[in-house]
């Protein structure tokens, strides 16, 4: 039995979507479409800025160390949810790590992971990373349930979240810095 050009051709297809989808080569393509596809996340307008109703929030860090959210009120905070098997989560990790290094003297930063320690630990130290990360112990407050990852909000003094944005994005950009120095002068 010989095979039509158009059989060969969908069989070709086939294999490259089972690459994509289950494979390793296929996780990093699907990085590197999420990093060309982000863009600069920007300020919610002023009616869609919801204030966190409370700061009742316990993480634990890398160490197990207890870490009670509370103590961000008053400061700026940037979180991010985010997991190690998920490719728009790993595409922006470099830009929010700039972010990091730019701020982190500053800015509270709280990396909370959907994923195993051991996984975190091993994927931090492979990228370099270190970003401060956090292991939900209790529910976060209600403002900030995300239905997906990644998702980032920036708080301000006031509590108030002046940015959401959910999907992979741009967060070494000049309105991000610009966001985060007037919430700091302010």
């Amino acid at each position: 039995m010989k095979l039509k050009k158009e059989q060969i051709t969908n069989g070709i297809l086939l294999v490259l979507l089972a690459l994509f989808l289950f494979t390793p080569l296929g996780f990093h393509v699907r990085v590197q479409v999420s990093k060309w596809i982000s863009f600069s996340p920007s300020k919610l307008d002023i009616e869609k800025q919801e204030v966190l109703s409370s700061y009742t929030w316990q993480l634990r860090d890398l160490k197990n160390d207890l870490w009670q959210f509370e103590d961000t009120k008053g400061k700026v905070v940037v979180v991010n949810f985010w997991a190690t098997w998920c490719p728009p989560c790993v595409a922006e990790m470099p830009d929010l790590q700039r972010l990091y290094d730019a701020y982190g003297d500053k800015v509270v930063f709280a990396f909370v992971a959907s994923d195993e320690l051991e996984k975190v630990k091993a994927f931090l130290e492979k990228k370099r990373y270190n970003l401060p990360v956090y292991f939900n112990q209790t529910t976060a407050p209600i403002e900030l349930e995300h239905p997906t990852i990644p998702t980032t909000y920036i708080i301000d003094r006031a509590g108030k979240i002046v940015l959401k944005e959910t999907g992979a994005a741009d967060w070494d950009s000049e309105e991000v810095f610009e966001l985060l120095d007037e919430l700091l002068a302010n």
